[in-house]
């Protein structure tokens, strides 16, 4: 199928560290049947990143994240000739446009989302910044920049698509056809940290990444959480909600061996230490071509800069063509163009008048 009949899909992560089995399990797994499917543009959302890290430590990191994030989707299996990555700030067009949608939305809307608040309190703020509350409008740029017509979000983001949505059919209405109303597609899937206690997080230190090697998926699957209640391999487990086997339904292909594991030990038949084995095992087995294709990549050197760079230029045409359109209808190029003829013309005027100097 060809570019022109598929739709276009705009997903991406912010470059804040390098991507774990949680991102695996949420996005990137959905995103291997993307690649065959739609058209994908993988935004690498560094002014996004700027909402809660605009500390420069982190922003002069953001070039190292970028490269992990692209090398990490390449390592699962997303084939390069069949996606566009492409850096955010790279994309001048995306402030632009950011301004142009701002008066179309209200703050009062904004403050609804409750996303904004949970951000804000993640990242310790006692305020809410103006670019924060401004996040899902910067989003819309981003949407409707390559004129995307679906965005893959979990449940809990799909607020942020119908605001853009809401965004879009305001400006169609006023200034004529531009922009396709995108559509959320929804993704589920979350995967618990290894201590239990949350979603899967770098600053938490209860991840397993992508790039983690053999050794090191090992050690931190034998000291995951389990049953907090269970001192000796005798004594029944809970198998609900216990990391260990919400891993093995995620990465265990063998069904059976998991079917036998949570049976022992419901029973107190099994210990803990076999159960995380066989986990480590598992994973290691799910990991392993993924080690392998980043081998493959990581001895071509400079490959992942220049697929973020080739990228990132076709993303800048796609916002070229859609910020001409979106100045053309609401106007804003007549007015520059009214303008610059009419100083052109005085100034021609005034050259002429000009007495020729023998």
């Amino acid at each position: 199928m060809s570019s022109e009949t598929r739709k276009r899909i705009l997903t991406g992560d912010r470059p804040t560290g390098k991507l774990h089995l949680g991102h695996y399990i949420g996005s990137l797994q959905h995103r291997l049947a993307f690649q065959d499917e739609y058209e994908c543009f993988f935004i690498v959302a560094d002014l996004h990143m700027l909402t809660t890290k605009p500390e420069k430590e982190f922003i002069l990191e953001i070039a190292d994240h970028a490269r992990a994030i692209v090398m990490d989707h390449l390592a699962i299996g997303i084939d390069p000739q069949k996606v566009t990555f492409f850096l955010q700030s790279a994309v001048h067009e995306t402030y632009e446009l950011q301004l142009l949608l701002s008066g179309l939305v209200t703050v009062e809307r904004l403050m609804q989302l409750p996303s904004i608040k949970d951000m804000a309190q993640a990242a310790h703020m006692e305020q809410t910044p103006y670019n924060l509350l401004g996040y899902p409008v910067l989003q819309a740029a981003d949407i409707l920049l390559p004129r995307a017509h679906l965005v893959p979000v979990g449940k809990d983001n799909e607020s942020h698509v119908e605001i853009t949505r809401q965004i879009a059919r305001r400006f169609n209405n006023a200034y004529g056809e531009v922009f396709p109303l995108p559509e959320a597609y929804v993704v589920g899937g979350t995967l618990v940290g290894t201590d239990g206690q949350a979603k899967m997080s770098k600053s938490l230190d209860n991840a397993i990444f992508l790039s983690d090697d053999a050794a090191t998926v090992r050690r931190r699957v034998m000291s995951m959480y389990t049953d907090p209640n269970r001192i000796s391999a005798d004594i029944p487990g809970r198998v609900e909600g216990n990391p260990v086997f919400l891993y093995h339904d995620a990465f265990n292909p063998n069904k059976a061996e998991v079917d036998d594991l949570k049976a022992r030990y419901r029973a107190g038949r099994v210990g803990d230490v076999e159960v995380k084995e066989k986990l480590a095992l598992a994973l290691n087995n799910f990991l392993e071509p993924t080690r392998e294709r980043r081998a493959y990549y990581e001895r071509q050197t400079g490959f992942v800069d220049e697929l973020l760079y080739e990228g990132t230029l076709r993303a800048r045409e796609e916002a070229k063509a859609t910020i001409q359109a979106t100045k053309q209808a609401m106007g804003l190029t007549g007015v520059w163009n009214r303008i610059s003829r009419a100083a052109e013309k005085r100034r021609k005027k005034a050259e002429a008048a000009q007495p020729v100097q023998s």
